[in-house]
């Protein structure tokens, strides 16, 4: 008697965000309107007279140092941290 196959399990494709328009903001408080889904972006143009010693730029071993861009209104990453209290 053949053995029936058991069905395979389908994977459901998820849609991605619809890109809109969102004011992203770096560190120097410069502002951008950029359509993008994305949480942040990086800014590798450096095109201002302060990016080289700016402290918000950011210099990855082997690639081009960049300026982390966030939505206007979005908490820093760390600021969660902010609120801890660390035992001594």
């Amino acid at each position: 008697m053949p053995r029936s196959k058991a069905p395979r399990a389908q994977t459901v494709a998820r849609p991605t965000p619809a890109a809109s328009p969102v004011t992203f903001r770096a560190g120097c408080a410069r502002e951008w309107v950029v359509a993008s889904a994305e949480p942040d972006l990086a800014y590798t143009e450096q095109a201002f007279p302060e990016c080289p010693a700016c402290p918000h730029r950011v210099e990855p071993e082997e690639t081009r140092p960049f300026c982390t861009l966030r939505p206007v209104g979005t908490a820093h990453p760390f600021a969660a941290l902010a609120g801890l209290d660390l035992p001594e």
